[in-house]
């Protein structure tokens, strides 16, 4: 009778242990590489964020982090990706504004969800826009540039249509009246600053961040930076809430994300560690050399999203206002 019972409990024992399997292996996590996804090309801000962040987070997850660049389709190809993938915490992205909120506000479809289809963690850091010529130029002041652009076309360049320059400059041509500041769009950041130090076209509308070297070489000139206040690195440059447009207040953020459904226990941990890390002072100090900075504290959860939310209405609106549509 007691071997029957024996043999009943180790029975039962076999057959709850698949239900016990999901909360083992979330407890284990992570026990092999993890992939964090870089949706655009290698030497940009996304790319460089991730390869700044890949090797502190393989210290404190103790297992490699591999980054793996996936772009595409202005970073939806690798955003897909990881809207697809299993939610066992072993693929992560570098989530981007330019994708959860301006393609979302331009594009009429998406293959995902830019909310639902993700776990979205927390908000790592954003990067303000600017606008710039090069040193040769005639225009010294945002001002004078406008007043051209009131009379005669100036053209302005941007990482492409649709992009959070191109609303920029759109929102910026209507606020100061000035409808001569025509948009030419490129296929990335670079094409168009190349046209603008060879004098193809007279302005550019750019994140700051893959321009602040030439910004310190003296080669580009920023006539105005979307910040709420100057920043420390570049006084002489102003805001353009200073000069009269502060609804061009606005930065690209930068988050960390992963597929709908991650397990809470690796969020918990996730959104443990990434603010020590950011903190560090060699990523300190590489971030402001880029301009790209945490805001502290960090979005992190329902904040974070929530923030997506307001910024996707907001953009929305303007893209319909200035009738932008990609595909």
């Amino acid at each position: 009778m007691q071997t029957r019972r024996n043999l009943l409990g180790l029975a039962a024992a076999g057959l709850a242990a698949p239900l016990a399997t999901p909360a083992l292996a979330q407890a284990a996590w992570p026990n092999r590489s993890i992939r964090l996804v870089a949706q655009f090309p290698p030497g940009g801000l996304v790319d460089t964020v991730a390869r700044l962040l890949a090797p502190a987070m393989a210290q404190a997850l103790g297992q490699n982090v591999v980054v793996e660049n996936r772009p595409g389709a202005g970073g939806i190809i690798g955003t897909d990706a990881v809207a697809k993938a299993p939610a066992d915490g072993y693929t992560l992205l570098v989530s981007h504004a330019s994708v959860h909120v301006f393609s979302t506000a331009t594009r009429p479809t998406l293959p995902f969800d830019p909310i639902n289809d993700f776990t979205h963690m927390m908000h790592m850091v954003e990067a303000p826009n600017i606008i710039l010529v090069r040193a040769a130029s005639p225009f010294q002041t945002l001002e004078q540039l406008l007043a051209m652009a009131r009379t005669r076309p100036v053209r302005f360049g941007s990482s492409g249509i649709g992009s959070a320059p191109h609303l920029l400059g759109a929102m910026l041509s209507s606020e100061a009246r000035a409808p001569n500041l025509d948009h030419i769009p490129y296929a990335g950041s670079a094409p168009a600053m190349q046209d603008v130090l060879a004098g193809n076209i007279e302005c550019m509308v750019d994140p700051i961040t893959t321009n602040t070297a030439q910004m310190r070489d003296g080669s580009l000139r920023a006539l105005a930076v979307s910040t709420p206040q100057r920043l420390a690195m570049f006084p002489n440059v102003p805001t353009f809430a200073e000069l009269g447009f502060p609804k061009l207040t606005s930065a690209q953020w930068l988050g960390i994300s992963g597929p709908k459904g991650l397990p809470a226990p690796i969020v918990e941990r996730l959104t443990a560690i990434i603010p020590p890390i950011l903190q560090r002072p060699e990523l300190s100090a590489r971030f402001v050399d880029l301009q790209t900075m945490p805001r502290n504290p960090p979005p992190a959860g329902e904040a974070f999203v929530g923030l997506m939310r307001q910024e996707i209405a907001e953009w929305t609106a303007v893209a319909r206002q200035f009738n932008i549509v990609v595909g």
